[in-house]
């Protein structure tokens, strides 16, 4: 299958299941069940739920989808990421 073929949606995850697979919630409303690529494995990236992501679907089953990016958290008010010497 061509890259033009696959639908690229943002989505929320809502649930954490066994074998790396989880439950997103796109942006429309819909939910998906989704695993995670090899580049995010063998980078070891942490999903958790809550994360915003990116997630293939391809036009044959919009139920099932491929987690390709975890995106970065922009909140500044988050205590965890702020630096203070």
């Amino acid at each position: 299958m061509s890259d033009r073929e696959l639908i690229e949606m943002e989505g929320t995850v809502i649930e954490s299941l066994p074998n790396a697979m989880f439950q997103v919630e796109l942006e429309n409303g819909f939910q998906v069940l989704a695993h995670i690529s090899g580049k995010i494995r063998r980078n070891s990236i942490k999903i958790l739920l809550g994360d915003r992501v990116i997630v293939e679907l391809t036009p044959y089953d919009l139920t099932k989808g491929r987690i390709t990016y975890r995106l970065r958290n922009t909140d500044k008010g988050n205590p965890g990421t702020s630096k203070t010497s």
